[in-house]
């Protein structure tokens, strides 16, 4: 039982020493540092390690990233903008306004598609794409957020503004 008791505690020491602060995984380097490696050489092996879970946060950290990418470029908000007008249109129609080759529209759409802004379907040789607006809401759920950092700000802006027109017109300028 001692020896039971023991091999646990010397277990929790190292579960404590092996995680980095941050949370992002397990040193055993930083472990044996901590102990004696004589004494903990053989246990590390033996740990029983909580599951790992995929994170929905980390998840949908990435889907944001993903679409704040793709809206960077004005070239693939001008495709989100044809698609919003149209419920789906062909790659070519999608390429006519633009003064770019077709596989550069293919290249910019295939971002979208990984960011999960547009879904494509193929029928015969026509390649047909569509937009998809769930990214977009959880960036603006993203965005609504933090909209109470700048709306004060905003407003404040807006005020002055006003106040430096009205005064420009009582002065004649």
């Amino acid at each position: 039982m001692d020896e039971l008791t023991s091999s646990t505690k010397s277990q929790e020491r190292l579960w404590t020493h092996a995680v980095r602060p941050q949370g992002e995984g397990v040193r055993p380097s930083a472990c044996l540092a901590a102990e004696s490696a004589s004494a903990l050489a053989g246990e590390w092996l033996t740990i029983p390690l909580p599951r790992l879970i995929l994170s929905y946060m980390v998840n949908y950290k990435v889907r944001l990233d993903r679409t704040f990418r793709a809206l960077v470029d004005p070239t693939r908000r001008a495709i989100l903008a044809q698609l919003e007008r149209r419920d789906g249109a062909s790659i070519s129609q999608l390429a006519k306004p633009f003064k770019i080759a077709l596989p550069a529209v293919m290249k910019h759409l295939d971002v979208l598609a990984d960011a999960g802004l547009v879904t494509r379907s193929k029928s015969g040789r026509t390649v047909t794409v569509r937009l998809r607006p769930q990214p977009m809401r959880e960036a603006m759920e993203w965005l609504r957020r933090y909209e109470r950092f700048w709306s004060s700000s905003l407003d404040r802006l807006t005020a002055y503004a006003e106040s430096k027109e009205a005064e420009a017109r009582r002065h004649g300028r």
